[in-house]
């Protein structure tokens, strides 16, 4: 914790990601749940490109837009998720790019595959020495 709205997530290898749940315009970091679409946008993202340079298509750019509906209530929970994937391609087709789309987000984006799994937790008080 680095503030009461502002936090630090350090992964294994050491690097680190900044969090913030502060409105704009005072925002300087993305919020867990922006994250979260990030996360998922990426994780498509990789396998998408991956699976398209494998059938020798030409990639000139590529991105992919996301964008969440949410909850009213609290919590505030994406009710529904929509992933948006644009190639900018001289030889790819509009058959193969939505088929390798669907293979991305439906078999082997680990996040995707996450946000259908079950959740457990724990918890823990420590003293200070």
């Amino acid at each position: 914790m680095k503030a009461d709205y502002e936090y630090e997530a350090t992964n294994q290898q050491g690097n680190t990601v900044q969090i913030d749940m502060y409105d704009a315009p005072a925002k300087k970091a993305q919020s867990p749940m922006d994250m979260l679409l990030s996360a998922l946008g990426g994780c498509a993202s990789v396998d998408a490109v991956l699976m398209m340079k494998k059938k020798r298509r030409n990639i000139a750019d590529f991105y992919v837009e996301v964008n969440g509906e949410r909850n009213d209530g609290v919590p505030a929970f994406y009710t529904d998720i929509n992933l948006h994937f644009v190639i900018v391609s001289p030889d790819a087709k509009v058959e193969e790019f939505a088929k390798v789309v669907a293979l991305s987000v439906d078999k082997y984006c680990s996040v995707a595959s996450s946000l259908k799994s079950r959740i457990t937790y724990s918890s823990e008080v420590k003293r200070p020495s």
